[in-house]
């Protein structure tokens, strides 16, 4: 196990911001995390991952918690199905590569998706039209509050968009390792427009296939968190009741939107954002991406979270101005 006061948290951060923790604890087994007395640890105390979904908006007084159990297991019975057990600490993206290449299908379309497995359960990340829940069979977490291994089978997790039940139980769930449930069988996920144009309107004959296509829709949108400082998609795409979309289709010629059950509409916010002429536009060392207007980046490499939070608040006011719909951030704030 590694402690260390004073902590520099800026490779622990994809916006890179340069902040410290009083106190920053990394564990390289479940027992190490299990024999941890958390009595001891300066308050608050905050599990992350590689930090693809946070702002850290300021240092953080209390404790930061990161795994580095890293393992993947394959769990074969001979069936249609193949499971993976995966250790919390492990790349999200190398568990998909390792889906892929394997081959079996159900991962594929969450490729290059920054972050760890663990991290990924809790925010149930997702992308061209997959979401990770649609994979996972179980989740197993340690109970701070009882100090005890539990096993929560999917629809025990309270999964929703960018959200589950652990996101709501204030930390008192920490994920230790991911179950899986894959595909031998042949099951591309082709709803989403954009990858059917990327396969040339062709069926895929394997995962990887479908895998590189993603890979590259993602590189051609989004900045490579190695290069440039973000969290990728900063804000959730809004839902709205048929009335407000039908008072913003009035209002604007064409509006993309995704048809929802209970006669509900998701509208890109991207698309929001750059119809108010934001694309692009700085504050301090923070900027929209120009590629992505969904995207707000670290441009200059070195912009505080001041910078960030303005931005933000700018992108919020504007929308809501024009379309009458407030903008929820997708990444947490600290």
């Amino acid at each position: 196990m590694k402690v260390f006061s004073n902590y520099d948290l800026s490779a622990l951060n994809t916006f890179r911001m340069k902040v410290k923790c009083a106190r920053f604890v990394e564990y390289e087994s479940v027992k190490e995390l299990e024999e941890l007395d958390f009595s001891t640890l300066p308050d608050p105390v905050k599990h992350i991952g590689r930090g693809s979904n946070l702002l850290f908006t300021k240092d953080f007084p209390g404790t930061i918690l990161h795994s580095s159990v890293d393992y993947i297991k394959y769990i074969d019975l001979g069936l249609d199905e193949v499971y993976m057990a995966v250790g919390a600490g492990v790349e999200f993206d190398r568990f998909v590569e390792e889906a892929c290449k394997a081959p079996y299908w159900g991962a594929e379309n969450l490729s290059l998706i920054p972050g760890e497995v663990g991290a990924a359960a809790v925010q149930n990340v997702g992308a061209y039209g997959a979401e990770v829940k649609d994979i996972i069979a179980g989740v197993v977490c340690l109970d701070t509050r009882e100090h005890r291994k539990v096993v929560f089978k999917v629809g025990e997790c309270g999964y929703g968009y960018r959200d589950s039940m652990f996101k709501r139980s204030g930390g008192r769930y920490i994920v230790t390792s991911v179950l899986f449930k894959l595909s031998r069988k042949y099951k591309p996920n082709l709803e989403y427009k954009g990858l059917k144009d990327a396969l040339g309107g062709k069926e895929p004959e394997s995962p990887m296939q479908v895998r590189e296509a993603v890979c590259s829709l993602r590189r051609s949108k989004l900045p490579d968190p190695a290069q440039v400082g973000s969290a990728g998609s900063f804000f959730k795409n809004p839902v709205v009741d048929a009335a407000t979309f039908a008072r913003i289709a009035l209002q604007n010629d064409t509006v993309p939107h995704y048809l929802l059950p209970g006669g509900l509409v998701k509208i890109p916010a991207a698309w929001m954002i750059e119809q108010c002429g934001l694309k692009g536009q700085k504050e301090g060392g923070a900027a929209v991406y120009d590629r992505q207007a969904l995207v707000i980046v670290n441009s200059s490499g070195d912009a505080a979270p001041e910078d960030i939070l303005r931005l933000e608040m700018r992108i919020v006011s504007a929308v809501e101005d024009r379309f009458g719909v407030e903008l929820v951030p997708e990444v947490e704030h600290i």
